[in-house]
């Protein structure tokens, strides 16, 4: 019995997420009295897979094959489908990200078994399983009950933390059984974006909406942005008007963002806005009218013109940082 958690890599390096979800597998791992395997794909290095041992992996198992260094659905979900099977995994974790929900409902489906996703936390109780969600955007929580044998779970950026639990683990290379027919997507180029902060790598975002008043005013939004090492988003009328691009849109219909810290610019806070951010950890707003539902969600307020208020915070941050 085993908690089998998928650490996605970056160009083989981890990042913060994927120590996250090594925390929370350990989490659920301690309550279940059972240990946690963690499963790389891709070209990763000793020194780099160790690091997982840091947050309580007891079992790393690498998996480096040219076949499957471009993310294809079926082959992962093959892929990980053995790796179940072999570690007798009753939880399988995945982070709540493209990858996770790419490949959880494929696994949950050629195993039979439940899937829960976007949760916030360990279970409540593992006999029977059962564990909370966020739904109506954010504004309850559902306890969902887990019968089947195995449990697939996604969870949230930022719901449960990093928390170091050295483990001595050894790292085990592994082959698995490769259909072709599954392997039928085939990469031919990979345009990165470069020089900015992707949204969902971001700690801290820095997001303006329509309040901004047209795009010759993002400087601000940008300059604060650098100051803090943070990411820079968008509500959706701004990326419909062309102000900036579509990839930078943030809420229901856009990306689904949970940082340390969202720093709200010009946004009035439509529902379906603060569907796409309201797991942040905490949400600073700027808005000149004080009845903006944004406000609603803060955690800290700043009633103002957002193109006044921003200059004094840029300049407030310089100081902080020079002194």
């Amino acid at each position: 019995m085993s908690v089998l958690v998928y650490t996605e890599n970056w160009d083989g390096k981890f990042k913060k997420l994927s120590f996250e979800l090594v925390s929370y597998a350990k989490g659920i791992a301690k309550q279940m009295n059972t240990t946690v395997v963690s499963l790389s794909i891709g070209n990763v290095d000793e020194t780099e897979l160790k690091k997982l041992s840091n947050y309580g992996a007891n079992k790393i198992i690498s998996i480096n094959n040219s076949k499957l260094n471009a993310l294809n659905n079926q082959a992962y979900t093959s892929v990980i489908a053995q790796l179940v099977a072999r570690e007798n995994a009753e939880v399988v974790v995945f982070a709540h990200n493209n990858t996770g929900k790419a490949i959880a409902p494929r696994l949950s489906v050629r195993l039979k078994a439940g899937l829960v996703t976007g949760v916030v936390g360990i279970p409540q109780s593992t006999s029977p399983f059962v564990i909370s969600k966020k739904i109506f955007t954010s504004k309850a929580f559902a306890k969902v009950t887990v019968k089947t044998p195995i449990r697939i779970l996604t969870l949230l950026q930022n719901a449960f933390g990093v928390n170091e639990s050295i483990e001595n683990t050894a790292i085990e290379q592994f082959e698995p059984a490769l259909n072709e027919t599954e392997l039928k997507t085939e990469v031919v180029e990979v345009n990165k974006v470069t020089g900015k902060i992707l949204l969902t790598d971001a700690d801290i975002v820095v997001s303006g909406g329509r309040g901004m008043k047209g795009p010759e005013n993002w400087g601000a939004i940008e300059e604060l942005a650098a100051l803090l090492g943070a990411g820079t988003a968008c509500s959706r009328p701004v990326s419909d008007e062309g102000w900036r691009p579509h990839d930078e849109h943030t809420g229901q219909t856009g990306k689904i963002i949970a940082p340390t810290l969202y720093i709200a610019c010009g946004i009035s806070g439509a529902i379906q806005h603060l569907g796409g951010i309201s797991s942040s950890k905490c949400i600073v707003a700027i808005n000149k009218d004080p009845d903006a539902p944004i406000f609603e969600a803060a955690d800290y307020g700043i009633v103002g013109d957002v193109l006044k208020v921003l200059p004094d915070m840029i300049t407030a941050v310089k100081e902080l940082k020079a002194g």
